[in-house]
């Protein structure tokens, strides 16, 4: 008699570019377990051809699309971004219903991601969540420690992250530190700049990749959205300052984006013979050659401080929306001001290349992942890790009451 064995069922939730390209090292090592059954929903941003559609590289990677969610509201305002968040939990829920996963991994902390968490354990399913603890700037800050305290399992980036979770009351059994996904992505990619790619995407100035170049990648600040325009205008005036040729990536979906991206329409109106050539998206293995050979990497994408940090890439990051981020030495933090833009890229441009950091982890990270989540038991019920099953313990009795009479005072 033959025995019939049930695979478990682990739904990966891609919502933006970034997911994905630090999420495949990972996915490709689940989908070889024969034991697991590797389902992908792509939602947000992912689906739209105005920023990308990443769908496509997916797919084209030869992976199963088992859900689409559309979910994003036009009018980049965080109106907006709260309403996209409602749509999402109602989408999440329904393709969860449907598909019976025993757990769901999400990784980061955009709201897109924190709609399919709460979608996920108001459902009894077990939640996995990828480079939580860390500490940044704007609204995401919030998202990212609201989804850990929703986890059922973590998989913090750094070693600092890792004591961060902890201290929020998770237990320390459940907090896996083996480091950021991207360390294999980075190691496994093929050096070579994407010629053709670089030739035929994209719009404006073609860019002779035999000569230096900046790599652009500016995402609004959702605590600053009305500044996000005057930000991209400085940003921008520097690049013009420079006459550098330079790479630029469009913005994400966040409250301020069209700020940002009407920045970069005018800037390429009025400046017709600029040296800039702008793509909406560049698929991962591209995109890292691409950051690795750039002279100097401008703007507040996480990736100028975790892939960035891991390739030696000098790095200007303008404004408030890493502050917090463990980042390395390459990397020099200037407010979004025109002059201190330009100071901080010609130190980068005089020194050159810094020495890779592994802040971020070293090679097999995603090995190491696959190998601790086919261990894992789903279980649904949380407890904060401060109180322990004898809550008549005397010093935490104390602990507690000094608590409430700090809070009171």
């Amino acid at each position: 008699m033959s025995i019939v064995t049930t695979k478990r069922k682990i739904t990966v939730v891609l919502i933006d570019r970034a997911n994905y390209g630090r999420l495949k090292p990972l996915m490709l090592e689940l989908r070889k377990d024969l034991s697991l059954e590797l389902q992908i929903i792509c939602a947000g941003t992912m689906l739209l051809d105005k920023y990308g559609k990443a769908v496509n590289i997916v797919e084209k990677d030869g992976f199963d699309i088992n859900d689409k969610i559309y979910m994003e509201v036009e009018g980049s305002t965080p109106s907006t971004m709260a309403k996209s968040l409602g749509l999402g939990i109602i989408e999440f829920s329904v393709a969860f219903q449907r598909s019976h996963p025993q757990f769901v991994l999400i990784i980061g902390d955009k709201y897109e991601a924190l709609g399919a968490a709460l979608a996920a354990i108001y459902q009894n399913i077990c939640l996995i969540h990828v480079q939580g603890g860390e500490v940044t700037g704007s609204i995401d800050e919030s998202a990212r420690h609201a989804i850990t305290k929703l986890a059922h399992y973590h998989f913090p980036a750094t070693r600092l992250a890792q004591k961060f979770i902890i201290a929020m009351g998770e237990l320390p059994s459940t907090v896996f530190h083996v480091g950021c996904p991207s360390v294999d992505l980075i190691n496994n990619v093929d050096d070579k700049l994407p010629l053709n790619f670089l030739k035929q995407k994209g719009v404006g100035t073609q860019i002779d990749l035999s000569k230096p170049y900046n790599l652009v990648l500016f995402h609004p600040i959702t605590t600053e959205y009305k500044n996000s325009k005057y930000q991209m205008d400085q940003l921008l005036e520097a690049v013009k300052e420079m006459q550098i040729q330079t790479i630029l990536i469009w913005p994400n979906i966040d409250a301020g984006s069209d700020g940002v991206s009407e920045s970069i329409r005018i800037f390429r109106e009025k400046n017709k013979n600029n040296c800039l050539h702008a793509y909406k998206n560049i698929e991962p293995e591209g995109f890292v050659p691409i950051l690795n050979h750039a002279s100097c990497a401008i703007g507040n994408s996480s990736s100028f401080v975790r892939e960035a940090s891991l390739l030696g890439t000098p790095v200007v990051l303008v404004g408030s929306r890493q502050d917090g981020r463990e980042w390395s030495h390459s990397v020099i933090r200037v407010n979004p001001v025109k002059h201190e833009i330009v100071a901080a890229t010609k130190k980068h441009l005089k020194y050159g290349k810094y020495s890779a950091s592994d802040t971020y982890g070293r090679p097999g990270v995603s090995s190491k992942m696959a190998q601790i989540i086919r261990t894992l038991k789903p279980y649904h019920q949380k407890k904060l890790s401060y109180i322990n099953s004898n809550f008549n313990d005397k010093s935490q009795i104390s602990y507690f009451d000094t608590l409430r009479q700090h809070v009171i005072s």
